[in-house]
């Protein structure tokens, strides 16, 4: 895929970078250290709130973008407030969460959090929730970002905008193998302690910086006309009332709960093995490193990227979804047969079958309502998928997926012998083999329009 080069392209990739290198400081790791602080059973709750916040916010950030802070201003201005609320909350964790011990179990050095007596799980939850509140409309910001100032350089945004978005990934895997590596003043590791929030919020205050200087992107009076429903981009409910796309949006919501699961839950499971009784799994590369060895999904999310346009044009939506979803099963499935020593291949091929089963649903799921929806309210389609698939969905899978861990205690038990990880995963797997076998009754696919 190839990128035409100019001062702008330089700009955008960076910002690209930067702005999934702040997501990717603590979202795969976040679960690890809260589990390992005694709030394994709240992880879901955190990752939830990704998707209850993304139900409304970049709607109204949108607005505001639209009609009175230009949308450059606008995004800075949320990452500088997600940054300060990102930064509050590792300097919360500082004061009220202190190292209860060091252990060495199969030959791994171990160590847990305990929270004090003054700790407050509320404000502790608050900070981290009005810090994803500010950045969650950053996502769709800096896309609109992106558009503007290429349009206005006078090149091709369906052509030049997607290897640049490919950055984005590139700056997410480098700020997952940094907290990886890195260790924090107690010689832990970022992505066992709470320096992954300072990570992030130090990204996120560089971002916003950043932000500033970008060309100016003009906003439009005009968007303060039409109907409540218009502008909040809900007139693109009326397409439920085709069964088609009603079939299509309610299994974009029902996939879509397995988007987050495998981000709280994946660095915790590899984790507990450092207290495997054999030693050789406890010890092993894959234990001690599961942030680094979990990017392998990301390295794989970006080559998936160039697969699509092939596999849309030579199978169609229904096929390519389908493919997607059989890769969530597969995904979960190995995760369950897996561990991090001589079963670490089966990780290994989880993390690979991860790039298909992201992509092939989230990108081949968008073109399908591009190419599917009149162009009067494409965008506004493009933003139910969206909230279908990272909102609702995402929520409600990930409160679904911490009712199944918890009714395991896999988050809250120090002996492997205790946990029983596999279950949980063969449940997700199960789950998702449904919902594709389902889909394939139900869904017909169209006929796709000819060039």
């Amino acid at each position: 895929m190839q990128i035409r080069i100019k001062p702008i392209t330089i700009r955008l990739i960076l910002m690209n970078f930067l702005q999934y290198a702040v997501w990717g400081a603590y979202l795969t790791s976040m679960g690890g250290f809260i589990g390992s602080a005694g709030m394994g059973e709240k992880v879901w709750l955190f990752y939830a709130s990704q998707g209850f916040v993304s139900i409304f916010m970049p709607a109204l950030m949108g607005i505001v973008a639209d009609k009175w802070i230009p949308a450059q201003k606008t995004l800075a201005i949320c990452h500088g407030l997600a940054a300060l609320f990102m930064i509050g909350l590792g300097l919360y964790a500082m004061g009220n969460v202190e190292v209860l011990e060091r252990v060495t179990r199969g030959g791994a050095n171990v160590h847990y959090y305990s929270t004090t007596q003054g700790f407050s799980f509320g404000i502790f939850y608050l900070l981290y929730l009005l810090s994803v509140a500010f950045y969650m409309p950053t996502i769709a910001l800096s896309n609109a970002v992106a558009y503007k100032c290429l349009e206005t350089s006078g090149m091709d945004t369906v052509k030049d905008f997607p290897p640049i978005r490919v950055f984005g990934t590139i700056g997410f895997i480098c700020a997952m193998l940094f907290v990886n590596f890195v260790r924090d003043p107690n010689f832990f590791r970022f992505q066992h302690s709470y320096w992954q929030f300072y990570a992030s919020g130090f990204l996120g205050i560089l971002l916003c910086a950043y932000s500033f200087t970008l060309p100016h992107c003009t906003i439009n009076r005009k968007a303060s006309e039409g109907s409540i429903m218009d502008k909040l981009g809900l007139s693109a409910f009326k397409l439920f009332k085709s069964r088609q796309f009603a079939i299509f949006f309610i299994f974009s919501m029902l996939l879509g709960a397995s988007l987050q699961i495998t981000n709280g839950y994946a660095n915790m499971f590899i984790s507990s093995f450092r207290l495997h009784p054999d030693p050789a799994i406890a010890s092993s590369w894959g234990a001690q490193n599961a942030n680094a060895l979990i990017s392998l999904s990301q390295v794989s999310e970006v080559l998936c990227i160039l697969l699509i346009p092939f596999f849309m044009k030579k199978f169609g939506i229904k096929k390519v979804m389908l493919i997607a979803m059989f890769a969530w099963v597969f995904r979960f499935g190995f995760f369950g047969l897996g561990n991090p020593g001589s079963g670490v291949w089966l990780f290994v091929l989880s993390c690979i079958v991860y790039g298909v089963a992201f992509d092939f649903f989230n990108i081949s799921g968008s073109l399908y309502v591009n190419e599917n929806t009149d162009k009067s309210i494409q965008s506004s389609a493009q933003g139910l998928f969206m909230l279908m698939t990272n909102g609702l969905g995402a929520s409600i899978g990930t409160w679904a997926a911490g009712q199944v861990v918890n009714l395991y205690h896999v988050a809250d038990r120090l002996e492997p012998q205790q946990q029983n990880w596999p279950t949980v995963w063969y449940i997700f797997a199960a789950y998702a083999l449904v919902v594709a076998i389902l889909f394939w009754i139900l869904f017909k696919d169209p006929q796709r329009k000819r060039a």
